[in-house]
């Protein structure tokens, strides 16, 4: 169904002026489409620019994780960024309820969401940071965002420093499970496989909008059919990471294969100045696909990768 779309939907798209419009122009795709990749895919395609598609990838990704979430932004890096040691906001109890106290530096959307997903300690077991997941109203008293300086890529997409104060949490509102391997770990393979789907939506528009070869049409939507059956399989195994790798690396050629040559001059601009959005995080995503390569569990003394 989703193929079908992307082949057929017409590709003149109207301007999208805010995230809000962004989010307003693809909400109605959560009832069009039951697979998550589904939609961040078509989202992408009906983004006039690559911020507002990796907003539908992250809003479809934090789907895949509750169905019940849209407006929303995961929070987790701190100064110290966002790897479980680093986490020093705090959940405690207090009374019948808890608090949430700390900062975080870097919450993307957060701004323009309803719901925040807050990642925070609640003590130590030895060594081991043990975190949990506040789902909290961005509105709650107690809590400050603050919109940080647009970055230099998809300056469209907000980014904030968010304080928390004796900020209260209801029991209801602490998830259960661990919040690091149940939350934090799958949602940064989820957020990779929705995010790049999304992005290839939006190429596979362009593509057809700008009369590209039809190679960048063939490789774009075989690379979304891939990651449509990567979304079903486990985030956390190793399997997966390997085969997300292959379909990164089939992006990083068409990112550098797209010429837009028949578009307008503000189409191209935009196009460059946000291909960097390809490359964030990519440090940890090596990693995750180095571990997985070297996970062999037929091999004696072998672990699965951390």
């Amino acid at each position: 169904m989703i193929l079908r779309f992307l082949i057929d939907e017409d590709t003149n798209v109207a301007p999208i002026e805010s995230v809000a419009a962004c989010h307003d122009r693809i909400a109605p795709l959560d009832d069009r489409f039951s697979s998550t990749v589904d939609r961040a895919a078509a989202g992408g395609f009906l983004a006039d620019r690559t911020g507002y598609a990796f907003l539908a990838g992250y809003r479809a990704a934090l789907s895949k994780l509750d169905p019940t979430l849209t407006r929303a932004s995961l929070c987790a890096s701190e100064s110290g960024g966002a790897h479980p040691r680093a986490i020093e906001t705090r959940i405690e109890p207090r009374g019948d309820a808890f608090v949430l106290n700390g900062e975080k530096t870097f919450a993307t959307l957060a701004s323009a969401a309803d719901v925040l997903l807050v990642v925070a300690s609640k003590g130590k077991d030895g060594d081991r940071n043990q975190l949990q997941i506040a789902r909290i109203p961005s509105k709650r008293e107690g809590l400050t965002i603050r919109d940080r300086d647009p970055i230099a890529f998809a300056p469209e997409i907000p980014h904030a420093r968010i304080t928390f104060r004796d900020v209260r949490v209801l029991p209801s509102e602490v998830l259960e499970g661990d919040g690091y391997t149940r939350f934090l770990k799958p949602f940064r393979t989820i957020e990779d496989v929705h995010v790049m789907a999304a992005w290839l939506g939006h190429v596979v528009r362009l593509a057809r909008a700008y009369d590209e070869p039809p190679e960048i049409l063939d490789e774009a939507l075989s690379a979304i059919a891939a990651l449509r059956t990567i979304a079903e399989e486990d985030p956390l195994d190793p399997a997966a990471h390997i085969a997300l790798a292959g379909v990164l690396g089939q992006a990083a050629r068409l990112s550098s294969a797209v010429s837009l040559a028949k578009a307008e001059e503000p189409v191209r601009t935009r196009w460059s100045r946000d291909l960097p959005l390809l490359a964030v995080a990519g440090v940890a995503r090596n990693a995750r696909r180095e571990a997985a390569h070297a996970y062999r569990p037929h091999r004696k003394g072998s672990l699965p990768p951390q």
